[in-house]
């Protein structure tokens, strides 16, 4: 069976799980629509939370830009795991214990203030649009390829997508789906790592082969630092991302990122109990760890296969454009990967000057797709790469549509402009905010403001910068009262949005920006990705600045942080 045939039933396959898992599992009720009952088992919980957390950014762009950044990419590796590890420990079981299922409710209740959870609501759809936005990316990528189309198109097929399942199933099918998806995408993520590191290495465990030696006797990351090198790029192995701060800065805005992450926070609330919370969280790492440790491997054994294949200094003459593969034939097709003679010579050059280079468009995210297909691997592990590529798309936007719609559904419209609203008209409502969302994060992703993984770091800043510190206050300050929530919520998300608007354009329009992606205009040498953490600072200082001038926190409200700061029994 040849690979599109292939593809199409792999893919098909799992389509049917997903649809079918959405129709059995679909939400009758508000509270199996935004928590799927609270009975799901925390292993269960674990899978669906890796798999919702591991998004098109994980599977599909990390490994990329780790290839092409190197040392420099791996802030995302560090800054996501790191950040799942503060929010399993320092917010999730105590935001279990409190009860309320959404951080704008969460936050009305410590800050007993609409005001606060208004600007909580703004905040979380912020964060989330922008999020929705890089998974976008992904999807279109996925599907461009699956299809064999322009990128628009398979963007467009992918929304349609999307807003089914979604809508129909609510939490309660999200997280069976998620189930599902999150098995196909370590399935789709391992096998091809296995298959390319005994070939490179003879050592078919991904992890080891990275470091393990090659046919020549040269070590794997040696050899890559050599061929990078000597076609004009930075070394792999040492090149920082802009520099030390900014990696650093870049690695802690993705961390308290991460811990403030609403759509996350979300899926403790699908589980019985704060026990169950903590074991979910726990599983969930797990989980996340046998993808997060796989892919420096196949970031470094992709690069090393591109370079191999299209230009490589030890080759007397360089590919001819007639003679390219298939897959840089099918990759063409997307728009994704494109060439262009420079000197008219018929030959591939592919150098780190921009002025010789050849190759004038090799998307970061399409990586992990093509790796596979670079590599000459069987056409059935291509296609499992394929489903998997498409289930990592499909699987955190879901749940990213569900936070936006309940924050809509049920933190503005029940809970402040019309409480009395039937659970029938607050789940169509929440339906409606879905599809909105949808189109908004479409429309944007025909014109992403970067990366996937870029753009989901933007998300990560955003976060970082308005609902961590309100959170993290929440739980280990009584003293901190809703002025100064409200204060700091304002400043931190502010301050973040013009520093990226002023260099990626309001609403991510190029065209209004207005100092763009200079670097002497950069703040500290920060770039806007990683801003989040300063804008979390500025959250903190204004929040305490401004509650030691205003009133104090109600008696009862103090009593109500000490008992969430008690360990449940269950």
């Amino acid at each position: 069976m040849d690979l599109q045939a292939l593809t199409f039933l792999f893919v098909g396959i799992t389509f049917t799980v997903y649809i079918g898992i959405a129709f059995w599992a679909r939400s009758k009720s508000t509270h199996e629509f935004y928590v799927a009952g609270g009975g799901i088992h925390p292993v269960a919980n674990g899978m669906a939370t890796a798999a919702d957390w591991m998004s098109a950014a994980s599977f599909i762009s990390m490994a990329g830009l780790i290839a092409f950044y190197g040392y420099g990419g791996s802030v995302f590796l560090m800054g996501w795991t790191g950040g799942y590890v503060l929010l399993a420990m320092l917010l999730a079981p105590y935001l279990r214990k409190h009860g309320s299922f959404t951080v704008p409710g969460f936050i009305f209740d410590r800050y007993y203030s609409k005001t606060a959870r208004i600007v909580a609501v703004i905040c979380l759809i912020i964060v989330s649009v922008t999020y929705v936005i890089g998974q976008m990316k992904g999807i279109g990528v996925a599907f461009s390829r699956f299809l064999e189309v322009d990128y628009e198109t398979g963007l467009v097929t992918g929304m349609v997508i999307v807003a089914f399942y979604a809508v129909m199933g609510g939490m309660k099918g999200i997280t069976y789906t998620q189930i599902a998806q999150y098995v196909i995408m370590i399935i789709a993520y391992t096998i091809p790592a296995v298959f390319i590191s005994f070939m490179l290495t003879g050592n078919p465990i991904p992890q080891l082969g990275l470091g393990s030696e090659m046919a020549d006797g040269t070590y794997l990351l040696d050899k890559l630092d050599q061929v990078v090198v000597q076609l004009g790029f930075s070394e792999y192995t040492t090149h920082t991302r802009l520099s030390t701060t900014n990696m650093f800065v870049y690695t802690l805005s993705l961390m308290i990122g991460t811990a403030g992450l609403p759509h996350v926070i979300m899926r403790f609330f699908t589980v019985s109990s704060v026990k169950a919370a903590r074991e979910s969280a726990g599983w969930a790492l797990v989980f996340i760890a046998l993808l997060y440790t796989t892919a420096p491997a196949v970031a470094a054994m992709a690069r090393l296969n591109l370079i191999t294949t299209i230009d490589q200094p030890t080759q007397a003459q360089n590919l001819a454009y007639a003679d390219r593969p298939a897959w840089f034939k099918n990759w063409e097709k997307t728009g994704l990967l494109k060439f262009e003679d420079k000197n008219n010579d018929g030959l591939i050059q592919y150098t780190g000057d921009k002025k010789t280079n050849e190759m004038v468009e090799v998307d970061k995210d399409i990586m992990v797709l093509a790796n596979p297909e670079i590599a000459g691997l069987p056409n059935w592990v291509i296609a499992i790469v394929a489903a998997g590529g498409l289930a990592a798309a499909l699987s955190t936007a879901a749940g990213l549509l569900l936070a936006i719609a309940s924050s809509i559904s049920h933190d503005l419209l029940k809970g402040v402009w019309r409480p009395n609203i039937s659970e029938k008209d607050e789940l169509m409502y929440s339906r409606i905010s879905m599809i909105g969302a949808i189109l908004i994060a479409g429309y944007y992703g025909f014109h992403p403001p970067d990366f996937a993984a870029g753009t989901v770091a933007l998300a990560f800043g955003l976060a970082a910068s308005s609902l961590f510190p309100v959170l993290m206050m929440g739980i280990f300050s009584k003293k901190m009262n809703k002025e100064g929530a409200i204060a700091g919520m304002l400043s931190g998300i502010g301050i973040t949005l013009l520093y990226v608007f002023q260099h990626k354009g309001i609403m991510f329009v190029q065209s209004t920006s207005f100092l763009g992606d200079m670097d002497p205009n950069w703040f500290l040498g920060i770039e806007p990705n990683a801003f989040g953490a300063i804008g979390a600072m500025v959250n903190f200082a204004v929040a305490f600045l401004v509650m030691s001038r205003t009133g104090k926190v109600p008696k009862e409200v103090g009593q109500m942080v000490e008992n969430m700061r008690i360990p449940a029994s269950n």
